[in-house]
């Protein structure tokens, strides 16, 4: 059985168990987190798509971690012009590890 939810802007496949990183959700960890924008969910060879979203579908997950990601360096340039700027930045995320699929 897998879904496929969007949070933070994105779309995720996920099945129970899965563990996966999306952008900053409130809360602390251990806390759970329902995830109420479910777009598509199989089980088996039963498919159900939602215009956008299914009614009634929900994915629970628990919060696994609060952090922030790798720095991506930012460097822009203008050649002969002496222009030069380095930037870095670290996005924050959430680590959720998924628990149900309810339907």
């Amino acid at each position: 059985m897998y879904a496929i939810i969007q949070t933070g802007g994105k779309q995720y496949r996920v099945s129970p168990g899965d563990v996966l990183r999306v952008e900053r959700l409130s809360g602390e960890r251990g806390e759970e987190v329902l995830l109420d924008q479910v777009l598509l969910v199989a089980a088996g060879q039963e498919i159900s798509v939602g215009q956008p979203n299914i009614a009634g579908a929900r994915v629970r997950a628990e919060i696994v971690r609060q952090a922030k990601a790798k720095k991506v360096m930012v460097f822009k340039k203008k050649r002969r012009k002496n222009y030069r700027k380095k930037q870095g930045h670290r996005q924050l995320y959430t680590a959720l590890e998924i628990k149900e699929i309810q339907v």
